[in-house]
């Protein structure tokens, strides 16, 4: 598993809705290059993730609870382990492009956003296999037997940085 974070550009602020960038363009470009467009189509979940002001810190917080997370991820976990138990895999990050044929099964709804995304905002091939293993994992976590739209487009959207910096 990887995780990693980065800054859009060396000072930090490029695209940030209350601060200025103080970058050139040369400087965001050499900067956002030094993680390649084929090593980011390899990751299967991107967001951008914006600064969190004060008065959102201190109000007090209803999320999830951690336990409540870790609880429906064993959950999907159980799931996803029960459904490929006969060929020997764990997740859904290894499924076999004919184990995706079977269980990622599109609707005629959901097949039409997946083609307009891919129109849209360039996609790779590659792209359509990890949006397709996101959203089976997101509809195991909403304990869904098919993928529906709001499971596609969630997927879709963890997808937003293949083309919003290094799509330029």
């Amino acid at each position: 598993m990887l995780i990693a974070s980065m800054n859009p550009c060396p000072c930090g602020y490029y695209g940030a809705k209350d601060k200025n960038c103080t970058c050139s363009k040369t400087q965001i470009g050499k900067y956002i290059n030094k993680i390649s467009g084929p090593l980011l189509d390899r990751i299967d979940i991107h967001i951008e993730v914006e600064a969190v002001e004060y008065e959102k810190l201190e109000k007090e917080n209803k999320e999830e609870t951690s336990e409540n997370i870790r609880k429906r991820v064993n959950k999907a976990r159980k799931i996803g382990q029960e459904r490929y138990k006969k060929y020997g895999i764990y997740s859904n990050s290894e499924l076999t492009p004919e184990l995706i044929e079977k269980y990622c099964k599109l609707g005629e709804k959901e097949k039409q956003v997946l083609k307009d995304a891919f129109e849209k905002l360039g996609f790779s091939a590659r792209a359509y296999t990890r949006i397709l293993k996101v959203a089976r994992t997101i509809a195991d976590l909403d304990e869904k037997e098919n993928i529906e739209l709001k499971h596609l487009a969630e997927a879709i959207r963890y997808r937003d940085l293949d083309r919003k910096y290094w799509g330029n």
